[in-house]
């Protein structure tokens, strides 16, 4: 994308994105953003006072981003066909090796995020904690409304998302066996779904 053209908080807040997500938020200099970006340190810092709201904006940025290609890649696999059916909890797993073999996967900004600066920078952990429970929302819209365990299932699928993300952030190599273990817990839970646990005897 040509980013000379866009305003300049932007052209700030889409090079920081591309910076923070390749290279770490720490790693990464206000200059060198500045620079990127090609803005002054006055425009920058008229946009952004400090670089915590720089981070948090790019959180927030990034949250509206991944969220919308998360919906927009579990519609293409026809999740919205298939709602209410627990077997579309597998989509899931096709919907990840997407994800994985994308060239600039660098795994979960947000797990990455608290990583670095979560106890740092006020509002990170906060904002990667309602990342995550929109992700589990969005996952729970694939089982049955009715189904007394939907929440507690799309929590166990999230948790399995989270485990195969960092296992394929470990290398390309690792990729193919993430997915397939996602694949596994997920259709396990698809099965557990389905044969829903009869209450206790009294």
């Amino acid at each position: 994308m040509d980013l000379s053209a866009l305003p300049a908080r932007e052209r700030i807040l889409l090079t920081a994105h591309d910076l923070f997500y390749a290279d770490g938020i720490r790693a990464t200099g206000i200059d060198r953003v500045i620079a990127a970006s090609a803005v002054t340190k006055v425009t920058f810092y008229r946009h952004f006072p400090s670089k915590d709201d720089l981070v948090r904006a790019f959180l927030d940025h990034r949250h509206a981003r991944w969220m919308a290609w998360f919906v927009d890649a579990l519609g293409r696999r026809g999740a919205h066909e298939r709602s209410g059916d627990a077997q579309a909890l597998l989509l899931l797993a096709d919907v990840m090796a997407e994800w994985f073999t994308d060239p600039v996967f660098r795994g979960c900004a947000f797990i990455n995020a608290v990583a670095e600066v979560g106890g740092s920078v006020e509002g990170a952990a906060e904002r990667a904690r309602d990342h995550k429970r929109e992700m589990v929302e969005v996952i729970a819209d694939l089982l049955p409304a009715t189904l007394p365990q939907r929440m507690a299932l799309a929590q166990a699928a999230a948790l399995g998302i989270d485990g195969a993300i960092v296992k394929a952030q470990m290398g390309a190599e690792l990729v193919r066996e993430a997915v397939e273990d996602l694949r596994r817990l997920l259709r396990a839970l698809a099965d557990a779904a389905a044969s829903p646990t009869s209450p206790p005897s009294r």
